[in-house]
């Protein structure tokens, strides 16, 4: 079953954001366009490179109206250790959340059972909680912040045009499509 259109389940976590431990759960995520971003592991080899990515990204992302949360299954005292520890992990401005008990993971559907590791997933969530963008990665295969930037703005597009849809490598000020009998067969 896809996860597409539904509604963020419940959580409750500790994240480490901004030099402190924060509560977060999936009442933050209504109000504003979110962005959650599952990775394997702190102190790993891609995740980083994802990470820094975001934070290169994170003040566009702001500007969209979108918060970022990065998730993994190591503690909010891991992500602060790698905080401490790491220059590109230092640059992270967004919330990284602990789920050591794996339950957004496994909400998410991206909990690798046999390792305790999540999958590299990523998820665009509406201010009404519903996930519209949901995206899977085999873990050696790193994500670009910059396509997921065109992705959200898609999204948020689409949201707000009603009868309109974004065709492939849409970009804002783009031409887009409004669906219709008039169209089939001449695309």
């Amino acid at each position: 079953m896809s996860l597409i259109n539904t509604q963020v389940k419940p959580f409750n976590a500790t994240a480490y954001h901004n030099g402190k431990f924060v509560q977060v759960s999936d009442a933050d995520l209504k109000g504003k366009w979110s962005v959650v971003v599952f990775y394997p592991a702190d102190f790993t080899f891609v995740c980083p490179t994802e990470l820094g990515d975001l934070a290169d990204n994170y003040d566009t992302f702001k500007s969209l109206g979108v918060e970022v949360y990065g998730v993994s299954t190591d503690t909010h005292f891991t992500h602060k250790a790698w905080h401490d520890t790491s220059e590109t992990i230092k640059k992270i401005q967004y919330p990284l959340i602990g789920d050591p008990t794996g339950v957004i993971t496994r909400n998410f559907d991206v909990m690798i059972e046999e390792e305790g590791l999540a999958l590299r997933g990523t998820f665009v969530i509406n201010p009404e909680g519903q996930i519209k963008l949901c995206e899977i990665h085999d873990n050696g295969i790193g994500r670009d912040a910059k396509e997921l930037l065109r992705k959200v703005q898609a999204a948020q597009y689409v949201a707000s045009h009603p009868g309109e849809v974004c065709p492939a490598k849409w970009t804002p000020g783009a031409e887009t499509l409004a669906p219709s009998l008039d169209l089939v067969g001449k695309i």
